[in-house]
């Protein structure tokens, strides 16, 4: 007799340019590492939505509940921490072990289990102690006003303060924001010896056109929104000479023999993040005791020391009792944007 396929849902929150077919593939790529630890037919499911800070609560809830019905035995999603706060309340209600890869690691919970694709909590200790060693303690502060936005600008706060840096301006602008002239006009007259910027991302391109229109050559930290440039090429020479935080490291042994086998998977952070989460998701079929949504919460939770293929060598993933973060280790990684390339600081 033919089994039931084992359903997988996989939420996307924003419009995927390819339909989420390059991330299901490096999903299925990982799941495949299982082999016959685990023969069942395993189905991906996904759904399309246009969550915040684009769309609206409504779309998002609206398509979980769409991709729900379909009767996963988990899910895979969402990217954008404004949506995996909804998220996780949403899983919570309907007890449905998931995996959002945000950045913040408020979006945990019971049912709700988190690969970090940066981190609004840390990243902005990385951020300071590197300003700090380049002898910069005057930096000003541009962040967007949204969930994302404002828990970098809080974290970064106490971790300055612990080093001795002075903001001298903390600005809070929209994460949709097109002309940003004025607010880098008024965040300059403060005399700041370097600038931060902490938000999603879209909002990064009018820091730089607005940098570049007042020829303001300052040095720049900023958080993992700079992973855009993966995507959007033309962005990169806005970004030259900014450091930022990543999730992929030129030293990782897994990612390397994934970029023999697949190089745009292992091209970039989402692609590497998502084949991990598949491997993920292979380790908790094959070690699964009961395969229902409750036996998968149980199951994940027995994942243990996985070799990550973000972050650099060393890296780990797994959970455990109380803890839904899946990486372990340095999984920040300071890179700039150089001749249109990422290029990993030393």
């Amino acid at each position: 007799m033919t089994p039931t396929p084992v359903k997988i849902g996989i939420l996307h929150d924003f419009p995927q340019g390819d339909g989420g077919a390059s991330f299901e593939d490096a999903l299925r790529r990982g799941l495949d590492e299982i082999g016959g630890r685990f023969t069942r037919p395993v189905e991906l499911m996904t759904v399309n939505a246009r969550g915040l800070p684009l769309g609206s609560e409504h779309e998002l809830v609206t398509a979980f509940y769409e991709l729900e019905a379909e009767g996963p035995l988990m899910m895979i999603g969402p990217s954008i921490s404004d949506n995996g706060l909804i998220a996780r309340d949403l899983v919570d209600d309907i007890e449905i072990a998931s995996i959002n890869y945000t950045g913040g690691e408020r979006t945990r919970s019971d049912w709700m289990f988190h690969y970090q694709v940066g981190s609004l909590e840390e990243e902005p200790s990385v951020l300071a102690q590197r300003l700090a060693a380049r002898g910069l303690r005057r930096p000003a502060v541009i962040h967007d006003q949204s969930p994302v936005g404002n828990r970098y600008a809080e974290c970064f706060d106490a971790a300055r303060a612990t080093l001795g840096l002075e903001s001298t301006a903390v600005t809070a602008i929209s994460p949709l924001a097109e002309d940003l002239s004025g607010v880098v006009a008024r965040t300059r007259d403060t005399s700041p010896d370097s600038l931060v910027y902490l938000g999603l991302g879209v909002s990064s391109r009018p820091v730089a056109l607005a940098l570049a229109d007042a020829g303001w050559d300052v040095p720049v930290v900023a958080n993992s929104a700079l992973m855009f440039g993966y995507a959007r090429t033309e962005w990169r020479d806005g970004w030259k000479g900014w450091e930022y935080i990543d999730g992929i490291a030129d030293d990782n042994e897994r990612r390397r023999a994934l970029g023999t086998q697949d190089a745009r998977a292992a091209g970039g952070p989402v692609g590497c993040a998502a084949y991990d989460m598949g491997r993920i998701l292979g380790e908790a079929l094959a070690r699964a005791d009961h395969l229902t949504r409750d036996g998968m919460r149980e199951s994940l939770e027995r994942v243990k020391l996985l070799p990550a293929t973000c972050g650099y060598e060393g890296t780990t993933m797994g959970f455990g009792c109380y803890d839904h973060g899946a990486l372990k280790g340095g999984y920040l990684v300071l890179r700039e944007w150089k001749d249109g390339k990422s290029v990993q600081v030393a």
